[in-house]
């Protein structure tokens, strides 16, 4: 089944979510094991090996323009005696798109009791 253009994936909009949520707290980028962190400290760590990896998820918010990346400076990694990461900040589509995937679920969410429960 393929998903509509312009819809995210449960992982995706953890991401998201969990990126705008560091930008609130003045963490204006992240990496990818920041953003895992701060998913598996909330509520999101199911969703990131229910629907794909992390990694493949943030090409895709990329690719869609929800997130811009670039490489952090070689000398804070070697300062840090690390190997260098890849930074990601949250575009100003990034907020529009969660909130439309929220509204989204809200209308999908079923009303009143579930098919399968008895009355």
């Amino acid at each position: 089944m393929r998903r509509r253009p312009g819809t995210l994936l449960p992982v995706e909009a953890a991401i998201l979510d969990a990126a705008l949520r560091m930008r609130q707290a003045g963490d204006v980028q992240f990496h990818g094991f920041g953003i895992a962190k701060m998913m598996v400290d909330g509520a999101d760590a199911a969703t990131l090996t229910a629907h794909g990896t992390l990694y493949k998820a943030l090409g895709r918010l990329e690719t869609a323009g929800l997130l811009e990346s670039n490489w952090e400076d070689a000398d804070e990694a070697v300062v840090q005696g690390r190997p260098r990461r890849r930074m990601y900040t949250v575009t100003g589509a990034a907020q529009l798109a969660l909130a439309q995937h929220r509204q989204d679920s809200r209308r999908a969410a079923p009303l009143g009791r579930a098919a399968w429960e008895t009355p």
